[in-house]
């Protein structure tokens, strides 16, 4: 435990002061240990921020620890750093990464429990709970009322890309909305839900990436025995790191807003994309 937290907070402060990031001397607690307070929830304690306040704090790694109220302004503050050390660190997996092959998929964050989907004031719209934010895990055969993560990882396994979606988004609709900032050649390979032939031949044709999603029983584009080998055997790879994140994702997330609940996801995310480099 004690690496971890160290080397999130030595990581973070590198590349905060490799981009520059200045920071006002009178404030107690710098970017860095704000970060790192938040990473450390989300990896060591189901993304509870006060456990994790208390326990940098009662063993000196922060002695300065901001007030609850101060902690979650300034944490909600440096969500564009957020956002910014999540790309750095994607350029390093790309750069680190053995091969041009990428694995895409998505996977469920709940707000809440099914019982408590007409309690919670998260995503509601007029007469209830918004249904946009219903959706359904066929591997499971359940519903879950929250946001879907739409994931793309390196063949290792480390996420490049990141966004968050309503939970009823098909997954082929929200393909769309990936960057695909990749180099020319990769392979993405992804699920069944994928299939959309006009966007594979418009990002071979315009960006040089060959997207292979699973093939259905009924698809008029059949893969060749090779092809097909590769995509189950790197299918297990962002399966994996689903799993993981999933184990890392407590039932529920508490949060008082949907935007707290969001940056709470995105920081399970952000933790992951850590621990690639630890």
């Amino acid at each position: 435990m004690d690496t971890d937290v160290v080397a999130y907070y030595c990581l973070t402060d590198e590349m905060l002061q490799a981009s520059v990031q200045q920071e006002p001397s009178q404030r107690s607690m710098t970017d860095a240990e704000v970060i790192t307070t938040a990473l450390v929830a989300a990896r060591l304690f189901g993304g509870n921020f006060a456990t994790a306040r208390a326990f940098l704090e009662s063993h000196g790694y922060i002695p300065d620890m901001l007030s609850k109220s101060q902690y979650n302004r300034r944490l909600h503050r440096a969500a564009p750093i957020l956002r910014r050390l999540f790309g750095r660190l994607a350029l390093i997996h790309k750069r680190s990464a053995e091969e041009d092959i990428y694995l895409v998929d998505s996977f469920p964050a709940k707000a809440c429990d099914n019982i408590r989907i007409s309690q919670t004031r998260l995503y509601q719209a007029e007469g209830g709970p918004d249904e946009d934010f219903r959706g359904y895990i066929a591997s499971k055969r359940q519903y879950f009322f929250g946001v879907k993560i739409h994931l793309l990882v390196t063949a290792e396994g480390n996420p490049v890309e990141v966004f968050l979606t309503p939970g009823s988004r098909h997954d082929a609709r929200a393909l769309k909305q990936f960057e695909l900032d990749l180099p020319e050649g990769a392979l993405v390979i992804g699920d069944k839900a994928y299939n959309d032939y006009d966007f594979e031949d418009l990002l071979s044709k315009a960006a040089g990436i060959d997207l292979r999603p699973l093939r259905r029983s009924n698809s008029n584009r059949e893969e060749s025995a090779s092809m097909e080998f590769i995509q189950h055997t790197y299918r297990k790879r962002i399966e994996t790191e689903g799993s993981n994140l999933e184990k890392r994702l407590p039932s529920s997330i508490h949060a008082v807003t949907a935007e707290g609940f969001e940056l709470k996801v995105f920081l399970f995310v952000l933790a992951l994309s850590f621990d690639g480099l630890l």
